[in-house]
């Protein structure tokens, strides 16, 4: 699992323990993600041995992404109040129970709690990986360990598409679970024994109002915004606009909520965070990365499989590289971070995520299948000097007593980033598709044309990373971090 980026500056810059935590929770993180995009490639097969229609089978993943949402912003809370082996233990062990029940389920309900269980260690895994970061890792080397964590959060998603294809050219769709799981325990059984606490815990009450209005406000803007690629396509009897509101008014809740407890740092997510000029542009710059990676993810998938007729496993393979690339980039792109800051990526960055969108625009029913090729991994190589640097800079962006809540806010905004980029790229694709097949339009040539739109739609939202990048703040130092909390 591990390389020689990955193990360089870990053995090489840290002391022998801190390895050992960094070391275990990134090979745990790479499982847990790896396992999040594997199912996708299987859905067609689930729901043929289940009998579930596909409407059916979408929650699979929907139900996946509402209970991340429910939990990553309790993780701000949890990290202070349990110790670094605990909340290591405890996530790892809701993996591997989820991935035995998933592995042994013969109906939808107990495949569905498996992945509900196994989301709820993945939401825990990455804000225990950022903070144990921020709390063991000296400032001036973050840099290149973000890039390490880069490697693990892109070349997993990565490979998942891949190995799922391969698994399943020879074997069932439960060994995709069978396999993971003495990966999942053997991890957890090192962890368990390995792991010292990086942090004390803080004996810190917790806010039960703060949870419901998060599970509410979280899970139904979640909800919401993957119901509107259904409801654009007829299958949902329900408007999204439904959840999507109660999402909002919960959220504005929330807010006030957490407004108020912060005063007294009892917050269950705290917002100060924000209050740091360089913390709130990373963020705007990682939603719209977060978007339109995800937006990007779901259709090139759709496009060389049902317009350019490319088989699932070479749609997988074809994609991989770029993943790869995008994380084996990481470290070196940390260490420019260390020695140079951030502007010098985040520009350069951001203009090539843009060329790539618009070379999207240009994608019909006649493309060669090299042309994606190389469209996707120029969008890959733009996102890898994106990403790094945003981890690196907004954690580095605010006091430590933020760090968790900052790692909290993190995850969180990848969840609604992620459902937004692919609610909006859905239902774009299949307007347009659907008004061009009302036309006359052959099926292959509407399709190509929803696709079409929806790049564009992506690569205008690309211009606005190049106009943050430009103007972003340098971080500020230690000093200027907690003067702008105090105010």
């Amino acid at each position: 699992m591990t390389s020689p980026e990955m193990s360089l500056p870990l053995s090489d810059k840290l002391d022998s323990r801190h390895k050992v935590i960094l070391t275990v929770i990134l090979v745990s993180t790479f499982v847990v993600f790896l396992n999040e995009t594997a199912l996708g490639v299987a859905l067609p097969q689930i729901m043929t041995q289940l009998g579930i229609a596909p409407s059916t089978g979408q929650w699979l993943n929907t139900a996946y992404m509402l209970t991340m949402a429910v939990i990553i912003p309790t993780t701000g809370f949890l990290l202070q109040r349990f110790s670094t082996k605990r909340m290591y233990i405890a996530a790892m062990l809701l993996f591997t129970t989820g991935t035995l029940v998933a592995a042994l389920s013969q109906d939808f309900l107990f495949l569905l709690l498996g992945r509900i269980l196994q989301a709820g260690g993945t939401a825990i895994m990455l804000p225990l990986l950022m903070t144990t970061v921020m709390v063991i890792v000296p400032e001036h080397l973050r840099g290149r360990i973000n890039g390490t964590i880069s490697l693990v959060l892109s070349a997993a998603p990565a490979l998942g598409p891949a190995f799922s294809g391969i698994v399943l050219s020879f074997l069932d769709w439960r060994w995709l679970f069978w396999i993971m799981l003495p990966i999942g325990i053997v991890t957890l059984i090192i962890g368990a024994i390995n792991i010292s606490n990086s942090q004390e815990p803080r004996r810190i009450p917790i806010d039960v109002r703060s949870v419901v209005y998060s599970a509410f406000a979280f899970s139904g803007l979640i909800y919401g915004l993957s119901a509107f690629a259904d409801a654009a396509r007829g299958v949902s009897s329900l408007s999204p606009w439904i959840p999507l509101a109660f999402g909002i008014i919960f959220f504005v809740l929330f807010i006030l909520r957490q407004t108020k407890l912060q005063k007294t740092d009892s917050a269950l997510l705290d917002l100060r965070t924000f209050r740091s000029r360089a913390f709130t542009e990373a963020m705007f710059l990682l939603a719209i990365g977060m978007l339109i990676l995800f937006g990007a993810g779901i259709l090139i998938p759709i496009y060389m499989q049902n317009v350019l007729l490319v088989e699932p496993l070479v749609t997988g393979l074809m994609m991989l590289p770029g993943g790869l690339a995008m994380g084996l980039l990481g470290p070196v792109v940390g260490r420019i971070y260390d020695n140079r800051g951030p502007r010098i990526l985040l520009i350069p960055g951001a203009i090539v995520v843009s060329l790539a969108f618009w070379s999207m625009v240009s994608f019909t029913e006649n493309t060669s299948v090299w042309m994606v090729f190389a469209s996707y991994t120029l969008l890959s190589l733009g996102l890898a000097f994106l990403f790094t640097p945003l981890f690196a800079l907004s954690l580095s962006s605010v006091p430590p007593q933020l760090y968790s809540h900052a790692s909290a806010t993190i995850g969180t905004l990848q969840q609604l980033a992620g459902a937004a980029g692919t609610a909006l790229f859905i239902t774009v694709m299949t307007l347009i598709s659907v008004n061009l097949s009302e036309g006359g339009a052959s099926e292959i040539t509407a399709l190509a044309g929803g696709i079409q739109a929806a790049f564009l739609i992506g690569a205008i939202l690309s211009l606005g990373l190049i106009v943050v990048a430009l103007i972003l703040k340098r971080p500020a130092n230690a000093e200027e971090r907690a003067a702008e909390l105090m105010h």
